[in-house]
């Protein structure tokens, strides 16, 4: 019984201890659509998830991912958010031009040529 509350603890400080928390600040939440693979990028308070614009499923989240260097910044006045994810490979970068409402996403993908795309909001 004690052995399997230590490893209960240990995996909830495994949990606490490499669960970089999504806040998106005064970055806008809401839903865009990268057009080019017909996806969604969906961001709310706490979590960035990508969505089916078909069915909407869930195509991946990142709650459930580790998410690295997770920082919110400005750049001139449009807000920003950047961060890296080791399961997806990548390095995501997202900036808002609020007078247009569009963002545009800059992905970063070791071996292949930076992904770069305007997307509208939903």
């Amino acid at each position: 019984m004690k052995k399997i509350i230590i490893v209960l603890i240990l995996l909830f400080a495994a949990t606490v201890i490499f669960a970089n928390p999504i806040n998106l600040g005064n970055f806008p939440v809401g839903r865009w659509l990268d057009s080019n693979y017909d996806a969604i990028w969906d961001f709310s308070t706490n979590n960035i998830r990508i969505l089916d614009s078909n069915s909407g499923a869930v195509l991946w989240d990142f709650s459930t991912k580790t998410v690295n260097d997770f920082r919110v910044f400005m750049s001139g006045t449009n807000p920003g958010i950047s961060f890296s994810c080791p399961e997806a490979g990548r390095t995501y970068r997202f900036t808002i031009a609020p007078s247009t409402a569009v963002i545009t996403m800059t992905i970063d993908r070791p071996e292949l040529a930076q992904y770069t795309v305007q997307m509208r909001r939903q």
